[in-house]
């Protein structure tokens, strides 16, 4: 644990977005890059086996059947040793007032118990949300989360950039 390091784990999402329109880069994965450089951790992606829909509306509308159902969606394999890391970066975007399925069962797979964990979203208006879930899913040690808009993220990345580093200081 001596020469561990942190870990930035995150799922996003392109295609049709709430107030950006489409996108080839995930809000969520923007910030997490940011993060990444900043404090050297390594980047894990969440990724569903099963892609949402394309379009806006409907992937919402899965979106929402998941969580009613508490549904673990598979993700693709990564490579991951969670005893390699202390600090834990945890992003996704906000839905439905959660993080969406396919983390928790990432978190299902993987322990992170009694690890520092920072939480970052992306949202539209939500703010930070479903932070008892993230901590009861991760079993870690929750730190002070950060939230950013979409928007932000995607159309004004130097503001995203400040808020990134204004919350690392602390």
């Amino acid at each position: 644990m001596a020469n561990a390091k942190p870990l930035v784990v995150y799922y996003s999402r392109v295609d049709e977005n709430y107030s950006v329109g489409n996108i080839t880069k995930g809000n969520t994965e923007i910030v997490a890059e940011m993060i990444a450089k900043k404090t050297g951790a390594d980047l894990v992606k969440v990724e569903p086996v099963k892609e949402y829909a394309k379009d806006y509306k409907t992937c919402i509308e899965e979106s929402k059947k998941e969580l009613a159902a508490d549904a673990r969606p598979a993700f693709k394999p990564v490579k991951l040793n969670p005893a390699d890391y202390d600090e834990i970066y945890v992003g996704y975007p906000i839905w439905w007032g959660e993080m969406p399925m396919p983390m928790f069962t990432f978190f299902d797979q993987y322990s992170f118990k009694g690890k520092k964990i920072h939480p970052f979203v992306t949202h539209e208006g939500s703010g930070l949300t479903g932070l008892k879930r993230l901590e009861k899913a991760t079993g870690g040690v929750m730190a002070e989360g950060l939230a950013i808009y979409g928007h932000v993220a995607q159309k004004e990345p130097e503001k995203a950039q400040q808020l990134v580093d204004e919350w690392l200081k602390k």
